[in-house]
């Protein structure tokens, strides 16, 4: 957000939020039907809130994990609410090596919702689902197979 006033004169609006139509229903760009294909993959999610109790953080600072790329998030476009897969998180914390696998993902140019459908999809040659292979420490594995996404 810019600055308002300050030393110097200089003076910079704030950038006004737009309002949308739909409300609370928005779903920044993921159908119904998209999403409960990925809720048959995924089948735990946790909303911002919930993530952040469990990590012991104020919820702005799980909004800035996501926006980072250390989380992932989808808005459920049936109630609007933004979640984070279960599976993401451990006992101390996020998912360690989650964050470069995601940005190797998003370097394959693969959106936040196709790298979701994409860690939680069976593969055949790990065997298993990648993020489970993330959670078993594989995680070599897991960003070679990613990165041959991009060719």
């Amino acid at each position: 957000m810019a600055r308002r006033g300050g030393r110097g004169g200089t003076r910079v609006r704030a950038r006004r939020r737009t309002w949308h139509p739909e409300g609370v229903k928005r779903t920044a760009g993921i159908s119904t039907e998209e999403f409960d294909r990925l809720d048959g993959l995924v089948q735990e999610w946790l909303p911002l809130p919930d993530v952040a109790e469990r990590l012991g953080l104020v919820v702005t600072r799980v909004h800035g994990l996501v926006d980072d790329g250390t989380l992932l998030a989808v808005r459920n476009p049936h109630d609007g609410i933004r979640r984070v897969p279960a599976a993401f998180l451990v006992d101390d914390g996020v998912l360690d090596p989650l964050r470069g696998t995601i940005a190797v993902l998003r370097d394959a140019g693969y959106t936040d919702v196709e790298a979701i459908g994409w860690l939680f999809a069976e593969d055949d040659s790990l065997p298993g689902r990648p993020v489970d292979a993330l959670r078993a420490g594989r995680k070599t594995e897991v960003r070679r197979r990613a990165q041959a996404l991009a060719w």
